[in-house]
């Protein structure tokens, strides 16, 4: 596997002492507990009480500010203590950092929310997802095969929890993505996976001559058609409802295919299907736009991270074998049916490439 700096210092060596490696393993063995109590710690104001107090607070000024006993306030700081969200000073608890991170960071609330919400109870089944290649947990909210086909019917804060982690990262990258995309001569573009309607509409309010096609799920094309009605550009865009796992017949004569947060929706068999079939939809100087986040292209090790923690959502949630990919699987796959990779544009936002590609 190649990997570039900062991942190939990171993961090429084992630097820890043997003590550093038995506290990270413990860290690791008590994950769930310091991950539940890290949110009580939130929902309770223990962090945000001791934020708005810099030069400290005692256990009992502490109770005396959140709604909780002095009993539950006493265990969760002393948690905390042992996490490294707070730190104590002659008998006063102070906020650290990483607790700051925690009460204040968008990224880190939105990523939380995610694995409360979506994942949490899920990952009690990820030994029968591995084994059996399906999201056995998936059941917890429904009877779909995937989620894709629920998610218009998940409970109403799953639901807001999945379309805040989906949309976070995806929407910071749509302004830089746009002006890649229109620097070609694009007059029909193909949105393919188009969710909510989000990305389309930028496009029809950044070019006011572009025709914009979402191609997606019955069921998700009528949330999308609801998002976007009366709002500027809205009359050009059109949708077709197919689904890419069974349909073979993709609309033609596009200048873009546009794929964002998409093809990490499959395994690479069903990558392989998309794409080729995906080169009928355009015209013979048309180009394929993948937008995705890769985990071996961040700049910082944290972001992939992130990623190779949120592959095993896919596992055991999403369909049961897809994930966040390693660039070069999905360059191999687009080679492999027909495309050239003309240019790879990194760091959009808060990690995105373009995998910017023409057919052969």
């Amino acid at each position: 596997m190649k990997l570039e700096s900062p991942l190939k210092e990171k993961y090429g060596k084992d630097k820890l002492s043997i003590l550093e490696a038995q506290r990270a393993a413990q860290e690791i063995a008590f994950a769930p507990v310091a991950f539940q109590a890290s949110r009580m710690m939130l929902k309770f104001g223990i962090f945000q009480a001791l934020k708005d107090n810099p030069d400290g607070l005692t256990m009992d000024e502490v109770v005396s500010k959140v709604d909780l006993s002095r009993y539950g306030v006493k265990v969760l700081l002393e948690a905390s203590l042992s996490i490294g969200t707070v730190i104590v000073k002659d008998d006063k608890f102070f906020i650290t950092k990483t607790g700051w991170y925690l009460l204040t960071d968008k990224m880190t609330q939105v990523n939380m929310n995610f694995v409360n919400d979506v994942n949490y109870l899920g990952f009690f089944d990820l030994e029968a997802s591995l084994k059996e290649g399906r999201p056995a947990r998936l059941k917890v909210f429904g009877s779909w095969p995937t989620v894709y086909e629920g998610l218009s019917s998940l409970p109403a804060d799953v639901q807001k929890s999945w379309f805040d982690f989906d949309h976070f990262y995806s929407d910071s990258s749509f302004d830089q993505a746009l002006k890649i995309v229109f620097a070609n001569d694009v007059k029909r573009l193909m949105d393919v996976g188009g969710n909510t309607g989000k990305f389309s509409l930028k496009c029809v309010q950044y070019n006011k001559d572009v025709q914009v096609t979402v191609m997606d799920l019955p069921q998700q094309l009528e949330m999308l058609k609801k998002n976007v009605a009366g709002k500027e550009g809205a009359e050009r865009i059109s949708t077709y409802p197919r689904n890419l796992l069974k349909d073979n017949d993709y609309p033609q004569g596009f200048d873009a295919v546009w794929m964002s947060q998409f093809l990490d929706c499959f395994s690479e068999e069903e990558i392989e299907r998309i794409v080729t079939n995906a080169k009928k939809s355009l015209n013979k100087n048309g180009k394929l736009f993948i937008m995705e986040t890769f985990w071996d292209r961040q700049r910082y090790e944290t972001a992939s991270y992130c990623l190779t923690m949120t592959s095993l959502y896919f596992t055991v949630i999403a369909n049961g074998n897809s994930k966040m990919y390693h660039s070069q699987d999905m360059i191999d796959i687009l080679e492999k049916v027909g495309y050239k990779i003309v240019k790879i544009h990194d760091d959009l936002a808060y990690g995105h490439s373009i995998l910017e590609c023409a057919l052969v």
